[in-house]
């Protein structure tokens, strides 16, 4: 075996090593803040905190409407923490729905290491003490992005009014693979998120909504969920829409409000 063979093998080695006990750096993106840090809103708002176990703690907001006609938990995307993301709360206070964001393990104050199941499990919980507050059957699962994978699992395991998909992977390990193709991803994956195992278990109305020009996941991954149950599936289509801008695009909104007030 020649020495630039060797070279190679070891340096492909290496990088399956690199990616497998790394790759929380690439998939989630936290903004980490202080835990005395003060949230500032113009809306009606309050401070949440889930206690999950010990060591566990989930951070939350939740906007208010006075007489809400239900309530959206959103699951965000791998970037940021709620601070940011709360901006879009007021698409869904305008339709007098209440609104609930939550930030995973490691973003903003919410504490604990990071892995699937437990991160499943403190989605679950947060579910099980909002459940108590509003009926499920009030209750909208809404996940962006790498949240439309705990939204799935969430909407799946219970019984909302509905789930709403925006932007979701078919499957989370072949968005992956698409940036890494030559590696075998599958086995070096510690976050799998099967939205596509888990939608066929959704037994409310699922709307997903894509933009046609979404180039880090492709529409194509909402069509080959929309074909898993085409009647309780909906897939809406904004034209020309990319990934972090759908809600700049009118469409968007008019769809949320058909949803919403159906």
């Amino acid at each position: 075996m020649n020495s630039t063979l060797v070279y190679i093998i070891v340096g492909y080695i290496v990088l399956m090593a690199l990616v497998y006990f790394i790759q929380e750096y690439f998939i989630f993106k936290p903004e980490k803040l202080q835990q005395d840090f003060q949230y500032v809103y113009d809306i009606p708002f309050k401070e949440l905190f889930f206690d999950v176990e010990d060591g566990v703690r989930i951070n939350g907001l939740h906007f208010t409407v006075k007489k809400p006609l239900g309530l959206v938990l959103y699951f965000h995307g791998n970037t940021r923490s709620i601070k940011g993301w709360a901006k879009y709360a007021r698409d869904f206070l305008r339709y007098q729905y209440d609104v609930v964001l939550v930030d995973y393990r490691g973003f903003g104050k919410s504490t604990g290491k990071r892995n699937e199941h437990d991160m499943l499990k403190d989605m679950q919980f947060v579910y099980d003490t909002l459940a108590v507050q509003y009926t499920e059957h009030h209750i909208i699962v809404y996940g962006r992005s790498l949240g439309s994978g705990f939204a799935a699992k969430i909407a799946s395991d219970n019984k909302p009014r509905y789930l709403i998909l925006d932007a979701p992977y078919f499957s989370f390990t072949k968005a992956i693979e698409r940036f890494l193709p030559i590696l075998p991803i599958r086995y070096l994956l510690r976050y799998h998120l099967r939205t596509d195992k888990w939608i066929k278990h959704v037994n409310c109305h699922t709307y997903i909504i894509h933009g046609t020009k979404d180039f880090l996941i492709p529409i194509s991954n909402s069509e080959k969920l929309q074909a898993l149950s085409p009647k309780k599936i909906t897939l809406l289509r904004i034209e020309g829409g990319g990934h972090n801008n759908l809600p700049s695009f009118n469409a968007y909104h008019n769809l949320l409000r058909d949803i919403l007030q159906y």
